[in-house]
Formats: C-alpha cells, sequence, structure tokens
C-alpha cells in the first residue's frame, strides 16, 4: 500500500509540476522553470517522506567548499537526484539522454541548463560534457555528476568513467564525493519502497591538480567504501565491498 500511494503521489507531481515547467520554459531566463523544479524537487521529497516513510538524514554540509565544485555521486536510486537536488538552491547536473523521451521534457532541461550527453559514451559524448558544463562553470554553479553512468543495484558497482576527470582537470575545482544508501530504501527505479532513514554524506573534497589514475582510484575508493558502510549501518550487516558488474550497453 505504501509503494502505490506513493507512485501515484509520484507520477501526480511530475505530470503536474512536468507541464508546468514546459510552459515555464517558454519563458526568457532559466528563473521561471528552476522555480518550478525547486517546487517540484521539495515536494517530491516530502512525498518519499509522507507516503513512502523514506526520510533523508544528510551529512557533511559542513565540508562543501566556497565557489564551485563538482558533486561525484553513488547512484543507487533514482531518488538520488532529487534528494540532492534539494541541498543547493542552484546546481546544474549531468544525465544520459534517456531523460529526452519523455514528452516537453527535452525544453525544460535545456532550460534548466542541464548537461544532456549519450548514455553509452563515447567521443561525441565527452565533446557534449565539456561543452555544457564549460557554460554551467562559466556562471559559477555546482554540478552533480554520476561517475558510474547508471544505475547500480546496492552492493553492485560500475566501472567509473573518466568524464568526472576530465570536467576536475579543464575546470580546476575540487570534487566532492557523496556516498549514499538511499537505494536500500527506493531501490533504482523499482515500484517498491521500504521505509527508514537513508543516509546521504558529503564527503572530503578531492582538491585539484591530481593524475587521471590517481584521481579516479581515489574518488571510487571513497565513494565506494563510504556508502558501503553506509549500508553495513542500515542493515545491520558486515561492511561488504561492492561487486564489480558490466555496464550496460545502453
Amino acid at each position: 500500500m505504501r509503494s502505490f500511494a506513493f507512485n501515484v503521489a509520484y507520477w501526480i507531481l511530475s505530470i503536474g509540476y512536468g507541464l508546468t515547467a514546459a510552459f515555464a520554459a517558454l519563458a526568457p531566463g532559466r528563473g521561471p522553470a528552476s522555480w518550478v523544479i525547486r517546487r517540484y524537487v521539495k515536494r517530491m521529497v516530502q512525498a518519499m517522506a509522507i507516503f513512502g516513510g523514506i526520510k533523508l538524514d544528510v551529512r557533511g554540509k559542513h565540508r562543501l567548499p566556497e565557489g564551485a565544485f563538482i558533486i561525484a555521486s553513488k547512484h543507487q536510486s533514482w531518488g538520488d537526484g532529487f534528494a540532492t537536488y534539494d541541498q543547493f538552491d542552484d546546481i546544474a547536473f549531468v544525465t544520459g539522454d534517456h531523460l529526452e523521451k519523455f514528452p516537453l521534457l527535452g525544453g525544460v532541461l535545456k532550460k534548466l541548463g542541464a548537461i544532456v550527453v549519450n548514455s553509452c559514451g563515447g567521443h561525441e559524448a565527452r565533446k557534449a560534457l565539456a561543452m555544457r558544463a564549460a557554460e554551467a562553470r562559466a556562471e559559477n554553479r555546482k554540478i552533480l555528476i554520476y561517475p558510474e553512468g547508471h544505475l547500480a543495484p546496492v552492493g553492485k558497482k560500475f566501472k567509473y568513467r573518466s568524464g568526472v576527470w576530465h570536467m576536475y582537470r579543464d575546470f580546476d575545482v575540487p570534487v566532492v564525493p557523496l556516498g549514499t544508501n538511499l537505494g536500500l530504501f527506493w531501490p533504482e527505479e523499482k515500484y517498491e519502497k521500504h521505509p527508514g532513514t537513508a543516509t546521504l554524506e558529503f564527503l572530503d573534497p578531492i582538491p585539484v591538480g591530481l593524475p587521471k589514475d590517481e584521481f579516479l582510484a581515489r574518488l571510487e575508493a571513497v565513494i565506494e567504501t563510504r556508502t558501503a558502510e553506509l549500508v553495513a549501518q542500515a542493515t545491520g550487516q558486515p561492511i561488504t565491498p561492492a561487486v564489480l558488474i558490466d555496464t550496460p550497453t545502453k
């Protein structure tokens, strides 16, 4: 019943705010559409708590640096974006082009300044990522990216992609790793929801200037280690390192 109630609320909010955002996107500037999406995100986080029984414990915000930075997050749940977006007044985010399949959403994403890239990766995806991320960086906006590029089941991980390192190198800004166990309560894109308190934790920023291999190894280690610890804390089970699985082709 809980899952049904939340999913009804999810679609009512998504359709209602989606249509409103589509009209707001026709207005000049990013402000109107951004205002609608911020309201949508806030209502969705409230719906997670009221209907899904999923509350959020957000830790580590005192670690966030001043000015622009990149947030590199573990991605276990469709709710990750809502939970993280709600922590900031204005944030750009990297997303796959699969979201553009939803009617009207492409125009809204463009108006928001979202960084939409080909989910399959490749040279063109890296080129698009660099161009659109540069626009966000020029506006001094924080950027959210999921280095694995896909939703990973709890206890699993995909190979970390190099796009986050290219942004880190090109923009010369710190990267803040983000660990989470939200996938325990809202697994990937699944229908069922499980009540409880999910944790998002901002970790110590990775300073600028690291070479590619060292940066990616450090980023993966801190995200996966803390995520495994958060999962263990929530389940009462021993800490179990994530298992590497094949990256989906699409």
